[in-house]
């Protein structure tokens, strides 16, 4: 008897758990300036309560930057630290580094940043960036609109349960994309079922 797959073993997880869906995909930002910080500044805080009222306040707060370029006109006269209330120079570096590379790629809205994705070497060279591993590369696609598969610990821990522990980020995402395919689902809608699940998010 063959065993199942990864792709396998996480749908017939996600039909236990979660179960038929739909499920529905966040969306993202049309605000270029919380695209950037949300992918900068999320990891390894609490999502619902620290990051995502001070990305809702940024927008507030600096209007303009809805584009990339206005974005880096905030960030040359005024602390982005400040702006979110975040005591992270590693954070803010990684927030100033991507928008410059944006910039330097005329890469200025939403729209512009979900084509531009889609050419490999341009998601080669955003993982350049210090602090951009390949999952922050993935999400960031997400946060735009995309449908992809960001790996991060909750996605890990559920493939675990599944009885996937320990694939390699590439192959546990190709799994997850594989199983959305199986049961139906939009990729990044599954994504974020499962993402909410562990994460015990409402």
């Amino acid at each position: 008897m063959t065993a199942p797959t990864p792709a396998q073993l996480l749908a017939a997880h996600v039909q236990d758990a979660l179960g038929d869906g739909p499920f529905d995909a966040p969306g993202g930002w049309t605000h270029m300036g919380a695209v950037i910080c949300d992918a900068s500044f999320h990891a390894r805080r609490k999502y619902k309560s620290t990051v995502l009222p001070r990305l809702r306040r940024l927008q507030e707060d600096w209007p303009d930057a809805v584009t990339v370029r206005g974005f880096r006109a905030r960030l040359a006269t005024q602390d982005l630290a400040a702006a979110m209330d975040f005591n992270s120079p590693r954070r803010v570096a990684t927030a100033h580094a991507i928008t410059d590379l944006l910039v330097a790629r005329g890469v200025d809205t939403r729209q512009d940043l979900h084509t531009w994705l889609d050419h490999r070497a341009h998601r080669t060279a955003l993982r350049a960036v210090k602090g951009v591993g390949p999952k922050t590369v993935d999400y960031i696609g997400n946060l735009v609109g995309r449908s992809q598969v960001a790996v991060d610990v909750h996605l890990r821990t559920f493939a675990a349960d599944a009885g996937a522990p320990n694939l390699p980020y590439e192959r546990l995402r190709t799994a997850y994309e594989e199983a959305a395919a199986l049961l139906g689902h939009e990729r990044a809608g599954m994504e974020h079922a499962v993402w909410r699940f562990i994460s015990g998010a409402a």
